[in-house]
C-alpha cells in the first residue's frame, strides 16, 4: 500500500518541530505548513515554499511533484537505486513506488534536519563491524546487477546520500583507527563522516583524485570539512567530515537544486546566478566572494560536473543562510566535456577573462590576487600527487588537461 500521507519535522538542538503535512492525491503531492510552524518565522526553502497558510502544491514535475526541500532529503543515483530495490524485494512494483514511500524510508536517517514520519519499515538496525573494502566490492556487484545480497546493508549505510558514486555514511573515532556506522546516535569519542566507493566507471583511483583535491581547495583557501584518505587492503577510500552534523546536532541543508527548482541534470545554471543567489539568500557579500573562490577553482582544477545540487546552503541558529563548506571537488569532464555550470555562457573554455568579468559584475575585489593564488595552487598538482604515491600515467593525464587551462 502506498503512503498517503507523511508529517515533516524540523530536528533542532532543542527537540523536534513539527513543520506541517504532505499528502498525495491521485496522483498530485499537497503540502501545508502546520500552524504553529508557521509561528516560528523559519524559512526552510524561501523562493519556492515560503511560509504562508494553506494548502500549496507544486505545479512543476521536476522532482516529481515534490517541492525541492523534500527532494533534497531523498537520495539520487545510488542512494535511489539502492532504494528502489529494497522497496521491490518487499513486493511493490517499480512504477508503483511514490516519492511520499521513498521519504517513509529515509524517515529520520536523511541528510539535513529533517525527518519524516510514519516511518513505514526501519532498515537501520545492524552490526557495528565495517571493513571498506568489503563495502567497495559489494557496492560494485550492486551495480553492475550481479549481487542483491548486502543491498539492505549497504542502503542502511549510504542510502539517503546524493550523487552517482557508492557512499557509505559512517562514524570515525578521533584517534582514527576504527570506523562503526553512522546511522545511529554519535557515539562517544566518534565523529560523523562520508566515505565514498569507486563506480564501475571510475579510476581506480579516484579515492586519491578527490582527496589530492581536497588538500589543493584548502590550501586555495576554499572552504571544506576535513578530509581523510582512509587505507584498505584493497584501496584507498576518500572521507569527509559531514558539515550537516555538528556532534548529534542536524543542521539544515538545501542545495541551490532544490532552492531554485534547477534541473541537476542539465547544464541550466551560470556563476553569474549562484553569486546572485549567494548575495540574496546570505546577505553577506563574504558568502559571495566564497562562492567566486569555488568557480575560481572549479575552473582551473577542471571540475566540470558542478552541477546544481553541487552547491548547497545551510541554516545556522541564528536563521541566517551560509554558504556550505565546498564538496565534490575532483577532476571531472562534465556533459559534454563542458562545465554543468557556465561562466557568461561559456562552458567548454572558459578562462581568465571569464573569471574577470564574473568579479566586475559582482563588485569582487582582489579578484587578480585570488585568481592568480589558486591558479598556482593547482599547477602544483603534480607535487601533491606524486606524494600521495599516485600511478604516474593517472599523473600525466590529468596534469597534461590542468596545464592547458589559461
Amino acid at each position: 500500500m502506498n503512503q498517503e500521507t507523511i508529517n515533516v519535522f524540523f530536528n533542532t538542538q532543542n527537540g523536534k518541530k513539527l513543520v506541517g503535512q504532505l499528502a498525495m492525491v491521485d496522483s498530485r503531492i499537497y503540502f501545508e505548513y502546520d500552524p504553529v510552524f508557521l509561528k516560528s518565522d523559519i524559512e526552510l526553502s524561501p523562493y519556492k515554499l515560503p511560509l504562508k497558510a494553506g494548502v500549496q502544491v507544486c505545479e512543476d514535475r521536476l522532482f516529481e511533484g515534490l517541492y525541492g526541500l523534500f527532494s533534497d532529503s531523498l537520495p539520487d543515483g545510488w542512494g535511489r537505486l539502492l532504494l528502489d530495490r529494497h522497496l521491490m524485494r518487499l513486493g511493490k512494483a517499480y512504477g508503483d513506488i511514490t516519492p511520499l514511500d521513498r521519504l517513509s524510508y529515509i524517515g529520520n536517517y536523511g541528510i539535513g534536519a529533517l525527518s519524516y514520519e510514519p516511518v513505514v519499515d526501519d532498515i537501520h538496525d545492524m552490526d557495528n563491524n565495517i571493513v571498506l573494502d568489503d563495502l567497495a566490492h559489494s557496492s560494485l556487484e550492486v551495480l553492475e546487477g550481479n549481487s542483491e545480497e548486502m543491498i539492505d546493508t549497504l542502503l542502511t549505510l549510504g542510502g539517503s546520500s546524493s550523487g552517482a558514486r557508492p557512499k557509505a555514511v559512517i562514524q570515525r573515532d578521533k584517534k582514527q583507527e576504527k570506523i562503526i556506522h553512522g546511522a545511529q546516535s554519535l557515539q562517544e569519542g566518534y565523529e560523523h563522516y562520508l566515505v565514498k566507493f569507486a563506480s564501475s566507471f571510475d579510476s581506480k583511483e579516484i579515492g586519491v583524485i578527490e582527496y589530492i583535491y581536497s588538500l589543493m581547495a584548502k590550501d586555495a583557501g576554499v572552504e571544506m570539512m576535513d578530509t581523510q584518505l582512509l587505507e584498505g587492503k584493497k584501496g584507498r577510500y576518500f572521507a569527509t567530515k559531514r558539515f550537516d552534523r555538528v556532534g548529534d546536532r542536524r543542521v539544515h541543508i538545501h542545495s541551490v537544486a532544490g532552492l531554485t527548482h534547477s534541473d541537476f541534470r542539465m547544464p541550466v545554471l551560470d556563476y553569474d546566478d549562484l553569486l546572485t543567489l549567494t548575495l540574496h539568500l546570505t546577505k553577506d557579500v563574504n558568502e559571495q566572494l566564497k562562492m567566486f573562490r569555488l568557480a575560481v577553482f572549479n575552473l582551473f582544477a577542471h571540475n566540470r560536473d558542478d552541477h546544481a545540487k553541487n552547491f548547497s546552503y545551510l541554516l545556522d541558529e541564528n536563521n541566517q543562510w551560509k554558504l556550505s563548506p565546498a564538496y565534490a571537488l575532483t577532476f571531472s569532464y562534465g556533459p559534454g566535456e563542458e562545465h554543468s555550470t557556465t561562466y557568461f555562457g561559456e562552458g567548454k573554455n572558459p578562462g581568465k577573462e571569464h573569471l574577470m568579468k564574473l568579479a566586475s559584475a559582482h563588485g569582487i575585489k582582489d579578484a587578480t590576487t585570488i585568481i592568480e593564488e589558486i591558479e598556482t595552487v593547482v599547477m602544483n598538482f603534480t607535487e601533491y600527487a606524486q606524494k600521495l604515491g599516485m600511478s604516474k600515467s593517472s599523473i600525466t593525464k590529468i596534469e597534461t588537461i590542468l596545464a592547458d587551462i589559461v
